[in-house]
């Protein structure tokens, strides 16, 4: 909102004398947030011009005049100008050579279609007053030729450009904005809506106009009078136009001036009805299937059975609280005018605002919120200035109609504002601020009660008083104090664990990619998933942002593969990637509906299961995906692709990280190629994921490189087997021991079982164990494979003994041909 100083200095005597910036500090303080001042940018002669002669310059493409200007003397002066608003007589703003506009652009004579410009006729965008632009800035007749235009606009008026927050409508006023500074100056204030009433308001109207509200859940006050014989020909006073200029208001007629005028000033938004296209009664009601309306912008517009409308006994005349139908607008034949100030509710006026797309002054404060008490007080200051500058007559008896919903009153606490503030603050300072924002405190039992004023939607409990009291004793007042550190405390041991597993996997040169957690159904089709498969108990979203984002993801890997596929698509070869991350799952027999809990009282236990059970299914998991080539060609060899080996050791090295080794054994599992997947399972058995190469299918449906690789692993269950402190490692300075192993098994044991039972029989000697090779033949007999181990043995304190790693490896054996029936290879 645009913000005239000296609009303020009237309402606040007590900023007359302070510069323009200093009110912006104020304003801040206040929480009302200032962009910019502008105005008293505008140097050099800018004078008040009579259009004397204007010839159409035929043979240009586009509109082309050449004016004759009148500036009061000497001869007439020529300007070209492109805008067709203004005629012969009509009093212009002349920004002659070597005036400076706002934005540093300087005016001079300068030859162009043919004539010689001298000057430019100005609109209100380059007069810095709004960005109003579709035409010149026509001023009233009786506007003095070759009067100063910068003191006749006021444009040396600096003008605060502010932005109110959304909860609070009323700062979209003159009044609401001069009763912040008053409050912050701890001064008075002269409020423009004390008025006397002229009128006597009654719900139902004397004169030949009523009015019915339909629908009190939409609008719960209308307020109405009439006025006859009005002069349409008015004009509106220069002091008005100024004013509305400054704002950024167009001057149209004096009817509407004074609606926008009382509008800026009180907050309160008005219309203006010609009361000749109106039949009684006046009925506001929701629209109707099939309605239309004209509003005044021209628009034919199909109403929605949402929409709260302005009607008669003839028709629809406006949609409520946005803009009015063309219908029963103000024209110049209007002699007889009802006025209209009602309140409608925030909610059903914002819907109405987006729905159509119509983002009107009026729309913009409704939604807001906008004081329920100001429809007589604006109806009674519309009045006296349309009768005072249009002439005619104000009916006695006016319709006031509906009951406002106020505020309603709220225990607060000094004590406990100090305590959510910081600051302890005496009872008289809360009274004293809670007042100056407009509430009504009284004396309860060992509390204040405060009844927040109308405008005041915001103030509903003690967290809201506690910030009115500490914005107006200044947010500078309150102490900077660093709460204490409680000791010992980090991240716990499951944290530790998984940011270990992140980082070894960024280690070994996986990127993390998040992705969003919402997919299609349609995508675990492309994956090959079969119908019982549990990733298919999709979670609807109930209000999805898109078609494409209608479920909660049930895997990792969409988003995961479409990220490998799209930097695949932009030219990187070599891709590898990997998310941590939640996803969710309906419960096999469906989930309860969510208790209503009381909101003082604290959950029991009981409650608490019952919100859990309210709850979709929810698991973290880990998945990796990779493209291209695991290890580069150059002059040191040939490279190597990734194959389903690699996701495999990505999971071992994730399980290491976490202080886990895992086991593996064959898979066939969706979405990975049935003869090149491993279920991945921890020590006790439990599988918790599947790595491997990516079914050729599902590479050309997801448009991913054939021979893709990718994983998935619970990571919770991951994480809940993980019990083995993160810390540092121990380096022995001690040299390790190593003997090797040939073990001949049967080929269905998988070498990760002997491994486990190595590691399980050498005890704590043994360091490391690798499996280095791994033959099949006629040595080992059919169905038997041999599995070559390389164990490492080393002690903390000392130099092994070639007895004691003899020792360990014996045992190591003896545990393996226990658990798997291993023997040792003899040749």
């Amino acid at each position: 909102m645009r913000v005239p100083l000296s609009w303020l200095v009237e309402v606040v005597p007590e900023l007359a004398g302070r510069p323009a910036d200093e009110v912006a500090d104020l304003l801040t303080r206040a929480g009302v947030e200032v962009e910019e001042i502008v105005g008293a940018d505008i140097t050099g002669p800018l004078t008040v011009g009579a259009v004397a002669a204007i010839e159409e310059l035929a043979e240009f493409k586009k509109p082309i005049r050449w004016c004759r200007v009148d500036v009061g003397a000497g001869e007439p002066r020529g300007v070209i100008c492109g805008a067709t608003n203004f005629a012969v007589g009509d009093r212009i703003v002349l920004a002659r050579p070597g005036a400076v506009l706002p934005g540093g652009f300087e005016i001079a004579a300068r030859k162009t279609y043919g004539h010689v410009s001298d000057g430019m006729i100005c609109s209100a965008r380059e007069l810095g007053l709004g960005e109003e632009h579709d035409g010149i800035l026509v001023l009233p007749k009786d506007s003095a030729v070759g009067a100063d235009a910068l003191e006749l606009l006021g444009l040396n008026d600096p003008v605060l450009v502010t932005e109110p927050t959304p909860d609070r409508g009323y700062q979209l006023s003159i009044r609401g904005i001069a009763r912040e500074l008053a409050a912050l100056l701890n001064v008075d204030y002269a409020d423009p809506a004390a008025l006397e009433l002229s009128f006597t308001a009654e719900p139902k109207a004397t004169s030949d106009i009523g009015v019915v509200i339909e629908d009190p859940t939409g609008c719960d006050r209308f307020a109405a009078r009439v006025i006859r014989g009005f002069d349409p020909n008015a004009a509106s006073p220069m002091w008005l136009q100024r004013r509305l200029i400054a704002v950024g208001i167009r001057s149209i007629s004096l009817a509407v001036d004074v609606t926008n005028y009382v509008m800026v000033a009180l907050g309160q938004p008005l219309h203006a009805y010609d009361l000749a296209k109106l039949t009684s009664p006046i009925t506001v009601r929701r629209a109707h299937d099939g309605e239309r309306l004209r509003t005044l912008d021209g628009v034919d517009r199909e109403l929605d059975a949402d929409d709260l409308l302005i009607t008669d006994a003839a028709g629809i005349q406006g949609l409520a609280g946005v803009m009015g139908g063309a219908d029963s607008e103000i024209s110049a034949t209007t002699t007889d005018v009802l006025l209209e100030a009602a309140h409608f509710i925030p909610q059903v006026i914002s819907r109405g605002v987006r729905r159509h797309a119509l983002l009107s002054e009026a729309g913009r404060r409704f939604e807001r919120g906008v004081d329920p008490s100001l429809p007589p007080a604006a109806i009674e200051l519309a009045t006296r200035l349309l009768v005072e500058h249009g002439g005619g007559v104000a009916e006695k008896a006016a319709v006031d109609a509906g009951t406002p919903r106020l505020p309603e009153s709220v225990p607060v606490g000094p004590a406990a504002i100090g305590r959510l503030v910081g600051v302890n603050y005496p009872v008289e300072v809360v009274r004293c601020r809670l007042a100056q924002v407009g509430c009504v405190v009284s004396e309860g039992d060992g509390l204040l009660d405060v009844t927040p004023p109308p405008w005041r939607f915001d103030l509903v409990e003690l967290a809201d008083f506690a910030e009115e009291v500490a914005r107006l004793e200044g947010y500078d007042q309150i102490p900077s104090v660093l709460p204490l550190a409680p000791a010992g405390r980090g991240l716990t041991a499951r944290q530790r664990h998984r940011r270990a597993v992140s980082r070894a996997l960024g280690h070994a040169g996986f990127v993390e990619t998040p992705s969003v957690s919402f997919h299609t159904a349609e995508v675990l089709d492309r994956l090959g998933l079969p119908a019982d498969d549990v990733r298919r108990r999709l979670v609807k979203v109930a209000n999805p942002l898109s078609a494409e984002a209608a479920f909660m993801r049930s895997t990792l890997l969409p988003g995961l593969l479409s990220t490998l596929g799209r930097n695949v698509g932009r030219g990187l070869g070599d891709v590898s990637v990997f998310e941590t991350g939640a996803v969710f799952a309906e419960p096999v027999g469906g989930r309860v509906p969510a208790p209503l809990l009381d909101p003082v009282t604290r959950p029991t236990p009981e409650q608490l299961a019952s919100l859990d059970a309210a709850l979709p299914e929810e698991r973290q998991q880990v998945a990796w995906a990779a493209a291209g080539a695991a290890e580069p060609a150059g002059w040191w060899g040939p490279g190597r692709p990734v194959s389903w080996a690699d996701a495999i050791d990505a999971a071992r090295l994730v399980a290491s990280a976490a202080g886990l080794t895992v086991g593996t054994h064959a898979a066939a599992q969706a979405p990975w190629h049935p003869g090149r997947c491993a279920a991945i399972t921890l020590p006790g058995g439990a599988v918790i994921g599947y790595a491997g190469e990516l079914h050729p299918a599902v590479c050309e449906a997801l448009e991913v490189p054939r021979r893709s690789v990718a994983a998935e692993l619970d990571l919770g269950a991951l994480l809940d087997a993980a019990t083995e402190d993160l810390s540092a490692p121990v380096v022995s300075a001690f040299p390790p021991a190593t003997q090797d192993v040939a073990l001949v098994v049967d080929a269905s044991v998988a070498a990760s079982e002997v491994e486990e039972a190595l590691r399980a029989g050498a005890g704590e000697l043994l360091e490391e164990v690798r499996l280095f090779d791994v033959y099949t033949g006629d040595q080992v007999g059919v169905a038997r494979k041999s599995l070559a181990y390389a164990l490492r043995f080393r002690a903390a304190d000392r130099t092994l003994t070639a007895q004691e790693a003899t020792g360990a490896r014996e045992a190591a054996v003896a545990e393996a041909a226990r658990r798997t029936g291993a023997v040792l290879r003899s040749a």
